[in-house]
C-alpha cells in the first residue's frame, strides 16, 4: 500500500488487489458537524447535489458516464464526511477518479435540478415515519448530543431543505471542499507507483494552487447534562428501543479496541452474541436486537436497539441489564476471551475481502486519523485486549447513573 499527500494537501492511498474490478472513494471532512450557520441538512443535501451539473458535464452526462462502463456511483453523508464512490473495471479507474474529483472540486448546483431534488430528499425525510427502528436511533443519537454539532439530524427537516439556496450550496462547498479536507483511496489490482504518479498528476490538474484557508474543523467539548430515560408513544404494532452512552472516541486508541470487542460479544452481527443468544434464541422475545459502536472526533456512542411486542419490553430490558451487569461485575474467562477475539478477527478479515467496504474504510482512516491501521496492527491491538479492560469499558460506558434510553411505544 502506497500512502502519501499531494502539494495541495489532498491525501491519498492505493492499495493492489487481486481483482479486475476496481474501487475508487473520495472522503470530505464536511459532515452534518460542519453546517454551523447554514440551513439544517445542507451537507446531505450537497451530497445528492453534486450529481447534478458541473462546469464540465451536464446532470445527464454524469448519470451514464460511468453506467454504460458497467460501473457505479453512489455517495452518502455521515456526521464528519461526505463521500464519494465508484466501483468500476480496474482500466476504467482513471476515469472514474477524474469523475470523483470533477464533483468536488466544480459542482454547478443548477436551480431547476435543486428544485427537483428537494422533492426526493424530503420524500427522503418522510419515509423515516414508516422506519420507527431507523427513527428512533437517529432521535437518540441528537438527544444525547444536544447542544453539540455532533447532535445536528443529517438529513435536516422537509422546512429547512426547502429553504437551501444554489447560492448557498456553492458557499458551503466553497469553505469546506478544500484538497486538505479530502483524502482519495483506491483499491484494485494495479501498480501502485503508477497509480500514485497518476493520482499526483490530476491532483496538480485540478488543485493548481494550495488554498490558504486551512478549513480546519474546530473542537467543540461534548456538553455535561443528566441523562435522559424517555418514552414516546407512537402507537406502532412494534416496540423500538435504543440505550446506550457515550463511549471513546475515534483518537482514544486503546480505549476504543475494548469497546470494539465489547459491543461485538454483547449483540455483534453473529448469533451467538450474548444478547442474540438471550432474547432471540432462548426466549424468542424479539427478531433482531443489536449493539453499534460509532467513532467520532470529540467522542463515540454505544448503543443496544432491539424491537419487539409490548408485552416483552420490560423482560427484554432487564435482561439486557442482567447482560450488561455481569459484564461489569465478572472478568471474561481467558478461553472465552480468545473465542471472542479470533470471530472479530475472522470478520475483520472477512470484510477486508471486500474490496468496496476497504477502499471506504481506507479512506474514513486517512481522513480522520491521519493514517491508516495495516491488518496486522488491527490484530496486534485487539489481541492487546484484556478481560479486565473489557470490564472497565463495560463500567464506564454501561454506568446506570449515566445511561440513557429512549423507546417509542
Amino acid at each position: 500500500m502506497v500512502v502519501g499527500t499531494a502539494d495541495c494537501g489532498l491525501r491519498y492511498a492505493v492499495k493492489r488487489s487481486g481483482n479486475a474490478v476496481g474501487y475508487c472513494s473520495l472522503t470530505i471532512k464536511c459532515g452534518t458537524r460542519d453546517e454551523g450557520d447554514f440551513h439544517s441538512g445542507i451537507a446531505h443535501f450537497t451530497e445528492h447535489t453534486l450529481f447534478k451539473g458541473t462546469e464540465h458535464k451536464s446532470a445527464r452526462v454524469i448519470s451514464g458516464y460511468l453506467d454504460k462502463l458497467g460501473g457505479e456511483l453512489n455517495a452518502f453523508t455521515t456526521k464528519e464526511e461526505i463521500v464519494i464512490h465508484s466501483t468500476v473495471l480496474k482500466e476504467d479507474l482513471g476515469k472514474a477518479v477524474s469523475l470523483l474529483l470533477e464533483l468536488a472540486t466544480c459542482p454547478t448546483f443548477p436551480e431547476e435540478e435543486v428544485a427537483i431534488e428537494k422533492g426526493v430528499v424530503i420524500d427522503e425525510i418522510n419515509s423515516y415515519k414508516d422506519s420507527p427502528a431507523d427513527d428512533v436511533y437517529d432521535k437518540f443519537e441528537e438527544a444525547l448530543f444536544a447542544g453539540h454539532p455532533l447532535g445536528r439530524s443529517i438529513l435536516g427537516t422537509a422546512a429547512s431543505v426547502r429553504k437551501i439556496t444554489s447560492k448557498e450550496l456553492r458557499q458551503f462547498t466553497k469553505e469546506h471542499f478544500l484538497p486538505m479536507n479530502m483524502a482519495l483511496a483506491i483499491v484494485a489490482d494495479i501498480d501502485e507507483k503508477r497509480m500514485e504518479e497518476n493520482v499526483l498528476r490530476l491532483a496538480g490538474k485540478v488543485f493548481k494552487e494550495k488554498p490558504e484557508t486551512v478549513g480546519e474543523r474546530m473542537i467543540i467539548p461534548i456538553p455535561s447534562k443528566p441523562a435522559f430515560n424517555k418514552m414516546v408513544e407512537k402507537r406502532n404494532h412494534e416496540v423500538n428501543a435504543v440505550i446506550g452512552n457515550f463511549a471513546p472516541s475515534l483518537e482514544n486508541t486503546e480505549e476504543r479496541f475494548s469497546a470494539i470487542l465489547m459491543s461485538n460479544i454483547i449483540g455483534g452481527p453473529a448469533s451467538n452474541s450474548l444478547l442474540n443468544s438471550l432474547l432471540r434464541e432462548k426466549n424468542g422475545w424479539v427478531y433482531d436486537v443489536e449493539s453499534s459502536y460509532s467513532q467520532y472526533t470529540e467522542s463515540g456512542i454505544m448503543t443496544i436497539s432491539l424491537g419487539c411486542e409490548r408485552s416483552n419490553l420490560e423482560k427484554c430490558l432487564d435482561a439486557i441489564w442482567k447482560v450488561i451487569r455481569k459484564m461489569q461485575d465478572e472478568e471474561y474467562s481467558s478461553v472465552r476471551l480468545k473465542a471472542a477475539k479470533k470471530q472479530i478477527l475472522g470478520q475483520l478479515a472477512i470484510s477486508s475481502d471486500n474490496g468496496e467496504a476497504q477502499c471506504l474504510s481506507m479512506g474514513k482512516s486517512l481522513m480522520s486519523l491521519g493514517t491508516i491501521f495495516t491488518d496486522k496492527q488491527n490484530r496486534e491491538a485487539i489481541e492487546a485486549v484484556t478481560s479486565e479492560e473489557i470490564r472497565k469499558a463495560a463500567l464506564t460506558i454501561f454506568a446506570p447513573e449515566s445511561t440513557c434510553s429512549l423507546i417509542f411505544l
